[in-house]
């Protein structure tokens, strides 16, 4: 271990005026190899530090010859006496060394009032009978770089003033043990001192060294302790009196903790070089600061020594963000550090999670800044855009039925990248506040959660934690652990996390859990999920530790759990086979495909009834339709009006149809085609098993004229909603989500519906041709099960009730379909519900639209589907 000291700030004169010089080459320890050239030191002042500093210095020396002086007795009575005086434990720190040698090295670290007071005992270790032989202590103090000590003073100290270095002798007390003494005042704090032991003999010229067990200097810190290894990130110590700093790096050989006192520079106002025995455990290095200074900020520096590298230059190294930070800031560059402030107390009152049962959600995805940053919001410009913004406009999400929002990654991110590319994991991204700064965000955020809560409407989170930005994240504190480099060549250069490495998995497990009891966050929506079943060198692993610890976190228990398998870095989702433990809900690609394709009359009809029931061939596996999250459309790709107005060459792969005409068109028969088809699109989501997903602005018609790209998306236009369009879509929606809940039976099920109580029915009432592309028609009767009412109806007592059959038609094709509708016992009837060809708003009706036989012999009921279209139809008693 090298040990020196140079601070990294300059001290102020009593004038107010700092006098700065560079100091001269010095030269330090450096283990065995005691002598070593070192840089210019660092600025200093001369007036407080090279004056009352150096004095105490002298002061100390003296001690020691104070104490030869004693008598045996006087000795013994102040090293072990207990009850003449008795020792704040908070303030009395003891470091204990080894020697190659064997002999052990005690160093206790006292705060006497404004001052330090170190003793270091020596025993084990045994003189020459001789008198001539004693043992010195030749010792330096330092700070930021442990290369370079701090000169004490030019003029009156004994130091060497190469290699500014003191020597001070021991005095032997009645225990048999050899003693010193030093004093500094409190000011000057923090620091190290670093020293080693020279055993000197009067008849033997050479002076022997002694060095600890692991061959380097004794050092231990003055005006700040050891601190302790858990819980990782800044922590108040035991009396609230101290920070605790603790900082993971496996492979750095040098951590330098930085602090400033000042917000508008980037130069810290003090460095401390933490020293690898007393400052480290395992891979962790730690720091205990009183919090009586006046510091705001702090960050790190590492640096890792290479074969090809002889000298640890950490100043060169950029200051890093400590990633258990839970409230950071910018610096005067933009750059992210952690502060040293806590998070602001917030009054949650009577605030519950609705702990909604996973079938009943009700999802909407939104951005947060592009929820209400048009100026169409009518919000106040500090308020559009920011979290309080979501929560002014809560009334929209009730009138759509919602009861749960999903929110676009919120975590600090790259703004150049997008809120995908994530630089930290604790904190809520500061641009989302009223006032754009960190506190701000973080109290709105708090706001419009409980806001959220007091509407009965859930919270979750989009979660990216596979990846990060290609800067600024976790880069430079230990790249070889939280990234793959170097492991897994797919994976090396793409600033992907290794996420089921140990010390990773707890990164996320904790941020999980800070933001469960932080914020009342109800679930979490995992982004590029296949990445988290990677093992540690890009493996698939068949039972990732990550997601089976978050499957069983005790903290978690209640939050939902969703994977979404699409790749920000590809832009494209993938399909896998996700472990579960019965605890894991999927976003459902298969189901967006599918049902895309059958619409555009690509796909089979066996493609479209498994979506439909909920996915059973995903599903079956313990879980249920519940853990399916069905979307039409997301943030990336095209939107709802898009999917049915694009369709080029380059975008074969969004499995879109423009109804009859590229983009933009005044052809009456193309718009009323592209219409039923949003129509089709939302019927379908709501009456299918599972969790319906909406997109930010599909029920107005927000259009990115055909761009499928992230970046493509529109601000959310409030003036769309109230457009003819916006009107019926929106109106639509509400009442689907009525059906939905009224006839949570059918729609809402934790569990699948049972065989005999389904019939597949083609137009005439034939078993359907599965297989068969050129089939486009598929018809499903759902017999009711005699089931307890779980919900209250939110209809009147007059319309439809639960334990009615339903029957629902789907055509795709160009033509007109005639459906025969299942007869029924007397007593009962067919009432329209939907007809999504019909103009509107006749086309959805609450009370229904009774439909009989044409003739009054004729027993079938027979009705016309129209192309591109779909019906729901219930039954009800005749004397409704």
């Amino acid at each position: 271990m090298a040990a020196a000291w140079s601070p990294s700030v300059g001290f102020c004169l009593n004038n107010g005026i700092t006098r700065t010089w560079k100091f001269p080459s010095a030269r330090s320890f450096t283990g065995k190899n005691k002598i070593k050239i070192g840089s210019d030191t660092l600025i200093v002042s001369r007036k407080r530090f090279l004056g009352d500093l150096s004095t105490d210095a002298l002061q100390s020396y003296q001690l020691s010859k104070v104490f030869a002086s004693k008598t045996t007795i006087e000795l013994k009575d102040q090293v072990s006496t207990r009850g003449a005086q008795v020792y704040d434990l908070k303030k009395v720190t003891s470091y204990l060394f080894r020697t190659k040698s064997g002999a052990l090295v005690k160093v206790k670290v006292e705060k006497k009032r404004e001052k330090y007071s170190i003793m270091v005992y020596v025993s084990s270790l045994e003189l020459s009978g001789d008198g001539k032989s004693r043992l010195v202590m030749v010792w330096g103090v330092y700070r930021s770089d442990s290369s370079c000590f701090l000169p004490l003073d030019f003029e009156k100290s004994s130091q060497d003033s190469q290699t500014h270095t003191t020597e001070t002798p021991f005095v032997k007390s009645s225990l048999s043990e050899l003693m010193l003494g030093l004093e500094f005042d409190g000011k000057e704090s923090p620091f190290y001192l670093s020293f080693y032991l020279k055993l000197v003999s009067g008849t033997d010229p050479d002076c022997q060294e002694l060095l600890t067990h692991r061959d380097t200097d004794f050092c231990v810190p003055v005006g700040f302790t050891a601190g302790h290894p858990l819980p990782l990130g800044l922590s108040s110590g035991p009396d609230d009196e101290t920070w605790n700093f603790a900082f993971f790096s496996r492979h750095s050989t040098n951590v330098v903790l930085c602090l400033y006192d000042d917000t508008t520079t980037d130069k810290p106002a003090l460095e401390l070089d933490l020293d690898p025995y007393v400052n480290r455990t395992g891979d962790v290095w730690h720091a205990s600061v009183d919090n009586t200074w006046d510091f705001v900020r702090y960050g790190y520096r590492c640096k890792e020594m290479t074969q090809s590298e002889e000298d640890v230059d950490v100043e060169a190294e950029p200051i890093v963000l400590d990633p258990y930070a839970t409230v950071i800031d910018k610096s005067f560059s933009q750059k992210f550090l952690a502060s040293l402030f806590k998070n602001p107390s917030f009054d949650w009152g009577e605030d519950v999670s609705p702990n909604i049962p996973l079938e009943k959600l009700i999802v909407y995805r939104l951005n947060v800044k592009g929820f209400t940053q048009h100026k169409s919001s009518k919000l106040p410009s500090n308020v559009a855009g920011t979290f309080s913004g979501v929560a002014e406009k809560v009334h929209h999400l009730k009138s759509l039925g919602i009861n749960a929002v999903l929110l676009e990654p919120i975590f600090s991110f790259s703004e150049p990248k997008g809120p995908y590319f994530p630089i930290h994991f604790f904190s809520p991204m500061d641009m989302y506040g009223p006032s754009s700064g960190f506190e701000s965000a973080v109290n709105s955020m708090k706001e419009m959660v409980k806001k959220l809560h007091s509407q009965g409407t859930e919270v979750l989170l989009e979660v990216v934690f596979t990846h990060t930005a290609d800067s600024g994240a976790l880069h430079g504190i230990d790249d070889s652990c939280y990234y793959y480099k170097g492991r897994a060549n797919d994976l090396d250069s793409k600033s992907y996390l290794n996420c089921n490495y140990p010390v990773v998995q707890q990164l996320i497990l904790e941020s999980l859990r800070y933001w469960v009891t932080e914020f009342h966050i109800d679930g979490f929506c995992f982004i590029n999920a296949s990445s988290l079943l990677r093992g540690v060198h890009g493996e698939q692993l068949s039972r990732p530790p990550l997601v089976e610890a978050i499957a069983f976190d005790p903290l978690l228990a209640k939050t939902k759990l969703i994977a979404d398998c699409w790749d920000p870095l590809e832009m494209m989702s993938k399909e896998v086979r996700f472990p579960h433990w019965k605890r894991w809900a999927e976003l459902n690609t298969r189901y967006c495909r599918n049902v895309r394709n059958f619409l555009r009359g690509k796909g089979v009809l066996s493609d479209l009834a498994t979506r439909i029931c909920g996915s059973g061939d995903i599903f079956t596996d313990g879980r249920g339709p519940a853990f399916s999250f069905n979307y039409i459309s997301r943030n990336s790709g095209l939107s709802l009006v898009d999917l049915v107005s694009f369709s080029g060459p380059e975008l074969a792969y969004e499995l879109s149809w423009n109804c009859g005409e590229e983009g933009a068109t005044n052809k009456s028969a193309v718009l009323q085609r592209r219409l039923k088809q949003i129509r089709n699109f939302l019927f379908i989501q709501y009456i299918s098993l599972g969790i319906p997903v909406l997109n930010m602005g599909d029920e107005c018609g927000i259009s990115t004229k055909g761009s499928p790209l992230l970046e493509s998306r529109k601000s959310f236009d409030w003036n769309m909603i109230a457009s003819a369009f916006g009107t019926q879509i929106t109106q639509f929606i509400s009442f689907m989500t009525s059906v939905r809940v009224r006839r949570s039976d059918v729609f809402q099920r934790g569990n699948f519906l049972k065989p005999e109580n389904i019939a597949w029915y083609a137009n005439d009432q034939t078993t359907p041709n599965w297989e068969d592309p050129a089939c486009k028609f598929l018809a499903l009767g759902i017999k009711a099960e005699a089931e307890e009412e779980e919900t209250a109806s939110l209809v009147e007592p007059t319309e439809p009730n639960k334990n009615n059959d339903l029957f629902i038609g789907f055509n795709a094709s160009d033509h007109p379909e005639s459906v025969i509708l299942p007869s029924l016992s007397d007593g009962s009837k067919w009432r329209r519900l939907v007809d999504t060809a019909l103009p509107f708003p006749g086309f959805f009706s609450v009370q229904g639209e009774t439909v009989v036989a044409e003739e009054q012999m004729q027993q079938l009921v027979v009705y016309e589907m129209k192309p591109y279209s779909c019906t729901l139809f219930e039954t009800i008693s005749s004397t409704a």
